[in-house]
């Protein structure tokens, strides 16, 4: 494959992609050496894992690839140690999950007693995208792992160079890498993966997610979506303006607004609403490019061209259909990369795409409402459902957020999130299928309940079945 470097848009790295029959082989092979994974205590299981996430924080390759991959230095770097983050997350979750196993008496026969025993997948495939390539190929893969299953990842195609010297480390751990591989392909190789797992991970867009919900249905397998999102903002009139702006503007931009959780729809009380967009304005007017300097600056490339004419096309339609750009809003070239300053548009409509489809860049529509009634009504008015944020008086914001059709809101905050690894949320709408990622339902995902029956007295016989008259 030819794969774009998104700081000079040039196309000199190639790389081979998985074959589908070596995929298979594969497959094969780590449901082979699985068994012998989960006969482990997950205790010994996350030692493992512990030392390979050692190693991996400290590999230079690792971070330079993953910087070439992104365009971006510290993000690149906040990945690697959100790994680490993640497996001692995981290991205090597998402490929960697997600690009580007793035997127990049934209600409706107390001669009947039982045990529920947890049983691992025995492969999990892991779809995962380009805007955090390393994070979201490793966040369900080590769950995974830990639970005792073993896991084959394909990432996006658009961000790949980490992998060699990921799959570098992974084979230098003998315990490790008989059950954990990557593989590197297309949107074919995606579905030659989901025809030879057991499980499905996928982190992405609605439309890939609808056709990973539909391939593993015809392969009968459990499928975990996490999918797009259009995460509304919510500011009162009790809110502290100046402290909110500096909250959403980051919230919004972080990643240059490549992450599910970026706030892309801004409602504000109309009593408060010129003072806000000053605010807003005087922020995003000191936001940097790292155009020149990729360890300088605040927002990185674009990574995937296309998102470029995305997010140029529903800013240039909401300009055409009446609104107004207040800053940003170009797709500017340097030396062949592509940047998007962040952009606030006002006059902004409910109809309009910048509204209503995901953007995933550093575009903020702002809309006033008079009521906290029609700012909910605001919010509520979209196909997905991720998550959301309010700002206001704490009591109030609350009492609004709870009435959001989201999965996790924040309050007087932004994006909370993505650091709230064990606050477990399900997604509205089109933005997910499937168990929490997070928490222990994270780690429960790739477990399967078996329940062990014994009666130790008593029984019926056939007679019970006789039939009789009062």
């Amino acid at each position: 494959m030819d794969v774009r470097n998104p700081r000079t848009g040039q196309r000199h790295s190639r790389i081979d992609a998985t074959a589908s029959g070596d995929l298979v082989v594969f497959c094969q092979e780590l449901k082979k050496a699985q068994p012998a994974w989960s006969a482990r205590s997950w205790e010994e299981r996350v030692a493992v894992l512990e030392t390979w996430v050692a190693a991996v924080s400290t590999d230079a390759d690792v971070l330079d690839a993953l910087s070439v991959d992104t365009g971006r230095h510290r993000l690149a770097a906040g990945e690697i140690s959100g790994v680490s983050f993640a497996l001692s997350q995981w290991a205090r979750f597998a402490a929960e999950v697997f600690a009580d196993q007793s035997s127990r008496r049934l209600v409706a026969d107390p001669n009947v007693t039982y045990t529920t025993s947890l049983f691992s997948y025995p492969l999990v495939g892991v779809i995962s995208p380009w805007n955090f390539p390393l994070l979201l190929s490793l966040l369900d893969s080590l769950a995974a792992l830990v639970a005792g299953s073993a896991v084959v990842v394909k990432p996006s195609e658009i961000t790949p160079r980490f992998v060699a010297p990921l799959q570098k480390l992974i084979d230098a751990s003998p315990e490790l890498g008989p059950v954990f591989r990557f593989v590197i392909g297309d949107g074919r190789i995606g579905e030659e993966l989901i025809k030879n797992v057991d499980t499905v991970c996928f982190t992405g867009s609605v439309t890939t997610g609808k056709k990973v919900a539909a391939a593993a249905a015809v392969n009968m397998i459990p499928a975990h979506l996490e999918l797009g999102g259009k995460d509304p903002v919510i500011v009162l009139a009790s809110a502290d303006v100046q402290k909110a702006a500096v909250s959403i503007l980051r919230a919004s931009v972080q990643a240059t607004g490549q992450a599910c959780q970026s706030l892309e729809r801004v409602y504000v009380a109309r009593s408060i609403y010129p003072e806000f967009i000053k605010a807003l304005i005087n922020e995003a007017e000191r936001v940097e490019l790292n155009a020149k300097d990729i360890r300088h600056g605040h927002l990185g490339p674009i990574i995937m061209e296309a998102q470029a004419t995305i997010i140029a096309g529903q800013v240039d339609a909401a300009v055409e259909a009446g609104a107004k750009k207040l800053t940003g809003g170009t797709v500017e070239n340097h030396n062949g990369g592509l940047w998007i300053r962040p952009t606030v548009l006002v006059d902004v409509t409910h109809d309009m795409d910048i509204i209503k489809e995901e953007t995933f860049g550093p575009v903020l529509p702002v809309i006033a409402f008079d009521t906290p009634e029609q700012a909910i009504a605001f919010a509520n008015d979209s196909d997905f459902g991720l998550s959301a944020a309010v700002f206001g008086e704490e009591a109030e914001a609350t009492a609004v957020g709870v009435q959001i059709n989201a999965g996790a809101i924040s309050i007087n905050d932004g994006g909370l999130t993505a650091i709230a690894f064990e606050a477990e949320k399900d997604s509205y709408g089109l933005s997910g299928l499937g168990r929490s990622r997070m928490g222990t339902s994270g780690l429960k995902r790739f477990l399967r309940k078996k329940a062990i029956l014994t009666r130790h007295a008593g029984g019926a016989g056939i007679d019970s079945l006789r039939e009789h008259r009062d």
